[in-house]
């Protein structure tokens, strides 16, 4: 299942409804902080299992 152009654009127009456009930077970095931190974490227990 995929997003298109259409509901991405929605969705970023109710999350500026929602937070405003002074939060967003800090929402996307806090959300690319956590998405990074859980491919770390996938990674460490993959090299475990190979070990």
């Amino acid at each position: 299942m995929r997003i298109g152009i259409g509901e991405a654009i929605f969705l970023l127009i109710i999350f500026i409804l929602l937070f405003g456009g002074k939060k967003l930077p800090e929402l996307a970095k806090g959300f690319g902080e956590a998405v990074k931190n859980f491919k770390s974490a996938i990674n460490n227990e993959d090299d475990k299992r190979e070990k």
